[in-house]
């Protein structure tokens, strides 16, 4: 970490990679923040080849006209090294006592930093999220719903069944006490959900989630975000080895509701020991519960030995709305 003589409130961690076309608005935005404390910019460029370093360098000088101090760094290597390792890098050479995530592609709200640093006070074990208004409009409807409308509690339970964090990574806001207690991002490059696995870390760590519920960033959708670089094979797995370690590693036994594709895709991704634990398939759709049972390839017990006895133990019977497998 930076050493100043005292420490700014809020560092604005930006990591950037070929971002000209977006760089201005991006940095005008964070230039009127109506934040009445301390700020700080921390930029890495992660080798750009485009004209962003000479973006940033004009805009260093229009930010420290106005008080605001600013970090850059960066590598001018033939390939970057990835958001992981470039957010990493921002967040060393940055001193705030506290951590504001942004997108070299997208917009911040005056009120942003003001509101979350706010909230970060009163939740200091917590990501501080946002909504977030999509640009273009229309973008990702359903997906933007979804960000929005999330009831608090939702905020955790829906970490299971998303395919990323409940709270979208260019709306966090953090201290730096905390993020340093869960550790940094992973640098394993592109296609990697780096969030993702710091979220998941954070959780596991005892972290909180928190949303700020207005409207603080402009969400910028296009084709060459580095959220399009990321599998969703990838992202399976990975919640699914957080299912794992965080609930089915408590549970004696259990079912998986949707005896479809989907429900045998999960069973099939479990670990030998968590199949083992799956006592049936439930579901409505009589077309699917017709077949009777599902017998996996690698099962070595082909008998459902012990199926009624688990249902039994469950108090539960066998019946239309379950899907007996072996």
């Amino acid at each position: 970490m930076a050493s100043d003589m005292a420490a700014p409130d809020v560092s604005v961690i930006l990591p950037v990679y070929n971002a000209e076309q977006w760089l201005d608005e991006c940095l005008q935005s964070v230039l009127e923040q109506d934040f009445p404390g301390s700020l700080q910019l921390s930029v890495y460029n992660d080798a750009s080849k485009d004209k962003s370093s000479e973006i940033i360098n004009i805009w260093k000088i229009r930010f420290e006209e106005r008080g605001i101090g600013v970090v850059v760094g960066g590598h001018d290597s033939p390939q970057p090294r990835g958001v992981g390792f470039a957010k990493n890098q921002a967040i060393v050479q940055s001193s705030g006592l506290y951590l504001c995530f942004m997108d070299a592609d997208d917009v911040m709200m005056p009120s942003r930093v003001r509101l979350q640093y706010k909230a970060a006070i009163q939740h200091p074990r917590s990501i501080i999220g946002c909504r977030v208004r999509r640009e273009p409009e229309g973008a990702t409807e359903r997906y933007t719903r979804w960000i929005n409308s999330m009831m608090p509690e939702q905020l955790l339970t829906q970490v299971f069944t998303s395919h990323g964090p409940t709270v979208i990574m260019p709306t966090w806001f953090c201290s730096r006490e905390w993020f340093c207690h869960v550790g940094q991002f992973v640098e394993d490059g592109r296609g990697s959900p780096e969030d993702l696995l710091f979220f998941y870390d954070h959780i596991q760590n005892g972290g909180g989630i928190h949303r700020v519920d207005e409207i603080l960033l402009q969400y910028r959708y296009h084709e060459h975000a580095a959220t399009h670089s990321v599998s969703e094979e990838t992202i399976w797995k990975h919640r699914v080895r957080f299912l794992e370690e965080r609930v089915l590693s408590q549970w004696p036994h259990f079912t998986i509701w949707n005896a479809g594709k989907q429900g045998r895709k999960l069973y099939r991704s479990l670990s030998t020991g968590n199949r083992a634990k799956v006592v049936a398939f439930c579901d409505v759709d009589e077309r699917k519960i017709s077949r009777g049972c599902y017998t996996y390839e690698e099962s070595e017990d082909l008998t459902g030995g012990g199926f009624e006895a688990n249902l039994k133990s469950l108090g539960l019977q066998e019946g239309v709305d379950f899907f007996h497998f072996n």
